[in-house]
């Protein structure tokens, strides 16, 4: 059961956790990847793009190094590199929502492209966690469950929290389930932590 916390007792539990020994050291896993979910209310999401940022902020303070990737801003970039960002917007207006995801799935494709470049930027930037946004913004072209299984063998070594809006749910009958904005029950995942739960 994820405990209701309030944006305090929140902003609290995700330092106190994040900066703990335990949580950096990877301790109390049994050998599983060392993922975690922080699942929020979709309406909260303005308010957790400035909870995160505080959070990146208290943490370095405690001399704890976050690498802070968005996968908006990275969807932004490979399409920028490409040369096809702009033709994507000016066609955008006139192409079916499906073509337009289907487009968008074949450039950003989380295996070929998008983990590589996840992959690049933890080599090129010391850290000591990696905080993983943005998911709302890149549905459905990209699926959170889909990076998590991808990167399993690229973020293993220091601790990973995916900013999660919606709620994920873990039960021994149906396994995990990521439900994006606490209305899309369909992406499977049980290999995170839900970090809300974790005690230091």
């Amino acid at each position: 059961m994820i405990p209701q916390l309030s944006r305090k007792e929140r902003a609290e539990h995700l330092y106190r956790v994040i900066t703990s020994e335990r949580f950096l050291t990877k301790q109390g896993l049994g050998n599983e990847v060392p993922f975690f979910i922080c699942p929020f209310s979709a309406e909260e999401g303005i308010t957790m793009i400035e909870d995160r940022r505080d959070l990146i902020e208290r943490i370095a303070h405690a001399g704890v190094t976050a690498l802070d990737l968005s996968l908006y801003d990275i969807s932004l970039g490979l399409l920028e590199e490409r040369g096809i960002l702009e033709d994507v917007l000016a066609a955008e207006p006139d192409m079916e929502k499906s073509e337009l995801r289907e487009l968008l799935q074949g450039v950003l494709d989380v295996h070929e492209h998008l983990i590589p470049k996840i992959g690049a930027a933890i080599a090129a930037t010391p850290h000591d966690v990696i905080f993983l946004s943005g998911v709302g913004e890149v549905y459905p072209y990209i699926r959170s469950h889909n990076v998590l299984n991808n990167l399993q063998s690229t973020a293993k070594d220091r601790p990973t929290v995916l900013f999660f809006p919606g709620s994920y749910t873990h039960s021994t009958a149906t396994g995990g389930s990521l439900d994006l904005f606490g209305l899309l029950h369909d992406d499977k995942y049980y290999r995170a932590f839900n970090i809300l739960n974790y005690e230091v």
